[in-house]
């Protein structure tokens, strides 16, 4: 009794406010979204003009409370719901931290308090909170409800001890995990930020739900049921990067080829493996969190699909990502975590290094797509041979390839004369033809490029097209 006495000395105040009965309870509301853009206070049902006069308590009565703040109030908070006396003179109390993700509204109307009144925020003030928001990241945002207990101390000495491996971290490994947290810049005023609990915490989706990846082995070339492999990943981020990893390496194709020297074989997958954890991990750290979509991985029969819920940071565009480019990080203290244990480089050369990759590979160069919000990558197989007519190739490139089959490759100047076409449109023919993943250019020196198969079944073909030329002499000669 204490607590009610001493509100029933003091009144209502910044912090308290005071209602009849739950039946005010719409009204008791602006005094929630009031205290969550201020510093916090207390809602009381059962004190009216000073004295108690009690509210009727059930299950139902307050889980009713719990149900309406977070359904009205957004962003949605979770309350504490507490009830203060005994028998006929209870009173529900209502306790609301000062909100950590301002602005909340009610309805879509924003209220703060002043003094014992719950007056709307207005419009000038409102852009200068939504202002000083954005120049924060999520990441550095404290995390609502993540806390120490969620934190897993075996992945925080995990990362210490690699990150002073791999960059030089100078915090020791048996430094306290509070502390280790306070100098990797996660923590504020003592409490977790968002990126904390994403990079060690024990079950991050407990908190974010959006923070998983969901993995999908299609049957064929398009999404559609049923699946051949199904995965939906959780832990923190460095576990899903593995995980999401595993699974497409699992779900691809490894050929045998025999060694450049000696007699030993080499194992190779479709697709070149750090390419595909490099894209990943971007869209890890590059996600928007407050998007409610999760990463997907997409494994096809021809391609491999990497989306990632959020568009470009401006000023990046989609061309801007096969030239030289500056880092942009949407989160930078996932970016930071990450650039400690060197999954990251943090310097704008992520998607230069993947182009590379694949061409490495004998790949298409992978697309950068944005689809419905999302940031796409898409990594290709080349075409196979019998499914080149479905690509739109005119007559002039579908003699070009079969030249560069037999051939084992062409220039400018022999698709000039194959065709009869003029240095431009031999020129835009070819490049359309790199440009669908049907041939590669080779720089020859002195601006003459060569150009080669990329379909996968290329060798095959050109084995069977010069066996069939040979039992055609053979023919000729008999006759």
């Amino acid at each position: 009794m204490n607590e009610i006495n001493e509100l029933l000395k003091y009144g209502e105040s910044e912090k308290v406010e005071f209602k009849k009965s739950t039946a005010q309870l719409e009204k008791g509301l602006k005094a929630v979204c009031g205290f969550l853009n201020h510093r916090g206070g207390g809602l009381y049902f059962g004190i009216h003009e000073g004295k108690v006069i009690g509210q009727d308590v059930s299950d139902s009565t307050l889980r009713s409370i719990s149900q309406k703040i977070r359904q009205k109030i957004k962003p949605e908070v979770s309350p504490e719901i507490t009830v203060l006396g005994a028998c006929k003179k209870n009173i529900i109390k209502v306790g609301i931290e000062g909100g950590i993700n301002r602005l909340y509204y009610l309805d879509g109307v924003a209220y703060k308090r002043i003094g014992t009144e719950n007056v709307i925020i207005p419009p000038d003030e409102i852009e200068r909170i939504i202002i000083e928001k954005k120049s924060r990241s999520w990441g550095s945002e404290i995390s609502e409800e993540a806390g120490p207990d969620d934190i897993d101390e075996k992945t925080v000495r995990w990362f210490l001890r690699e990150a002073r491996i791999q960059r030089g971290l100078n915090i020791l490994e048996n430094t306290s995990v509070e502390e280790a947290l306070m100098k990797l810049n996660l923590t504020q005023d003592g409490k977790l930020t968002n990126a904390a609990a994403l990079l060690f915490g024990k079950l991050p989706q407990d908190f974010f739900i959006q923070s998983e990846i969901k993995c999908i082995r299609f049957k064929g070339d398009e999404p559609v049921k049923p699946f051949i492999d199904f995965q939906v990943i959780e832990g923190n981020i460095i576990e899903q990067i593995n995980e999401a990893e595993k699974f497409v390496l699992r779900n691809i194709q490894k050929s045998v080829f025999p060694a450049e020297k000696g007699v030993q074989r080499t194992e190779k997958y479709q697709y070149p493996p750090w390419a595909i954890r490099e894209a990943i991990t971007n869209a890890v750290v590059h996600r928007d969190y407050e998007n409610p979509s999760k990463v997907q991985v997409r494994v096809f029969d021809d391609r491999i699909e990497i989306w990632n819920p959020g568009t470009l940071i401006s000023p990046l565009t989609l061309d801007d990502l096969r030239k030289p480019h500056k880092s942009f990080p949407r989160n930078p203290l996932l970016a930071r975590g990450l650039f400690w244990i060197k999954y990251i480089e943090e310097v704008g050369t992520g998607t230069n290094d993947i182009i590379r990759e694949c061409n490495r590979y004998g790949l298409p160069e992978p697309e950068f797509k944005i689809i419905a919000g999302d940031f796409v990558i898409v990594f290709r197989l080349p075409p196979l041979l019998e499914n080149l007519k479905k690509l739109g190739l005119n007559e002039r490139q579908i003699a070009g390839v079969n030249y560069v089959l037999k051939q084992g490759g062409m220039g400018n100047k022999e698709y000039r004369e194959l065709n009869k076409v003029s240095r431009y449109t031999a020129s835009r023919d070819l490049v359309n033809l790199v440009k669908k993943g049907v041939l590669k250019s080779t720089d020859t020196g002195k601006r003459k490029l060569k150009y080669s198969l990329l379909t996968q079944d290329a060798s095959k073909m050109r084995q069977k097209m010069r066996q069939k030329d040979c039992e055609n002499m053979f023919e000729k000669s008999k006759t």
